[in-house]
């Protein structure tokens, strides 16, 4: 062999070497694509804190009572009495028909019953003519009254439809709405009471069996985020609903003292309190492993890791009660955090920069390269 050949084979053999040392290093710092390296074990350690159990749900403010009123008779509208806005109280006149018609058919009844009376009632004809005409007067009468519309309720007008020259025909008195239906009601007025608002709200079927009557509960409105309203659980539905395959519950819970300018139909979310327990020895919820109704955690004794069984109290979303089997103060497990090397340099070369590039720096994803 030539020396050119020997020389060549040698340089060869060499770049070989440096290549495989290159990517064997890089791989050492940098980790094999894709590998999870964890983490040390992290600990926290028991100690007393307040635990309370939360149910969350979204829903509506409504009003507690809302009430179409129309006219039980016929005729023509000759008086219009509030305007939306108004204020009324329970049996105040709202508007009312052209009585004329109706009180000719009183006077027609009377009439009727004061004949019947002259006839007597001394045989079974005279008898039941008699009280067919006293049941045709009070008839009369009812119609007479349904000329003149009143409140069904205290509340404030939010609805008026109707307008003086209108003629209306019967359709009964009044028809309410309640804040266990979003049904709104309609009429010829319609009264709502505005004061005494309370939140209708929607929860899984897993969470219903928790709520119960007068359990506290924290609303936020989502347009008056800065002020939550205190509250407390009212009803719970017994049937629920179902939508896309996902059964809810209705819960209506009564606000306390409700901010000025909340109205009915806005949307908010409630937390309701469940459970509770003050200044008890409570670990983190993810420390706390539950198995066929039996809890246990792991604890660090001395730097080995030793199963403990636990009876658990309060089961709040970041910690729980630990009522025995743990001592305040000892180190419990957190589940084990792993990292991707790979997504780390993927973090890097976002940075900027692959190894070598000549400006990125070794937080920043690379070596200082030399830019040659």
């Amino acid at each position: 062999m030539t020396r050119r050949r020997r020389s060549l084979v040698v340089n060869g053999l060499l770049v070989v070497v440096l290549l495989g040392a290159g990517v064997a290093g890089y791989l050492v710092f940098f980790g094999s694509s894709g590998s999870a390296q964890p983490t040390a074990a992290r600990t926290a350690a028991a100690a007393n804190r307040d635990v309370s159990e939360v149910v969350t749900a979204s829903g509506t403010v409504q009003s507690s009572f809302s009430a179409a009123a129309s006219f039980g008779a016929s005729g023509t509208v000759t008086e219009i009495n509030v305007k939306v806005g108004d204020v009324v109280t329970k049996g105040q006149q709202l508007a009312k028909l052209d009585p004329t018609q109706a009180q000719l058919q009183v006077d027609i009844a009377q009439g009727n019953l004061n004949a019947a009376l002259d006839k007597g009632t001394g045989t079974t004809a005279l008898l039941t003519a008699y009280r067919q005409t006293q049941l045709a007067l009070q008839q009369a009468k009812d119609t007479l009254a349904s000329t003149v519309l009143t409140a069904p309720g205290d509340g404030t007008i939010t609805s008026v439809t109707g307008a003086i020259g209108q003629k209306v025909g019967s359709s009964g008195n009044t028809s309410s709405s309640t804040t266990t239906t979003t049904t709104t009601a309609s009429g010829f007025v319609v009264v709502t009471d505005l004061k005494n608002l309370v939140l209708h709200a929607n929860v899984s079927e897993s969470d219903v069996s928790k709520l119960k009557a007068d359990q506290a509960a924290t609303v936020t409105v989502n347009a008056m985020q800065a002020q939550p309203i205190q509250a407390k659980v009212t009803q719970v539905d017994l049937t629920p609903t179902t939508a896309n395959n996902v059964v809810q519950y209705g819960v209506t819970l009564t606000l306390t003292e409700p901010p000025a300018g909340l109205r009915p139909g806005q949307s908010a979310s409630v937390e309701v309190t469940v459970a509770g327990a003050t200044n008890v020895l409570a670990v983190p919820a993810a420390a706390v492993q539950t198995v066929n109704g039996a809890s246990s955690v792991a604890v660090l004794e001395n730097g080995a890791e030793t199963r403990k069984t636990v009876e658990v109290g309060v089961r709040g979303d970041q910690y729980v009660e630990i009522k025995s089997g743990l001592g305040a103060g000892e180190e419990v497990v957190l589940p084990q955090v792993t990292t991707s090397t790979n997504q780390n340099r993927t973090g890097q070369q976002q940075g900027g920069q692959f190894p070598g590039t000549g400006t990125g720096q070794r937080n920043g994803g690379g070596f200082t390269g030399t830019g040659r």
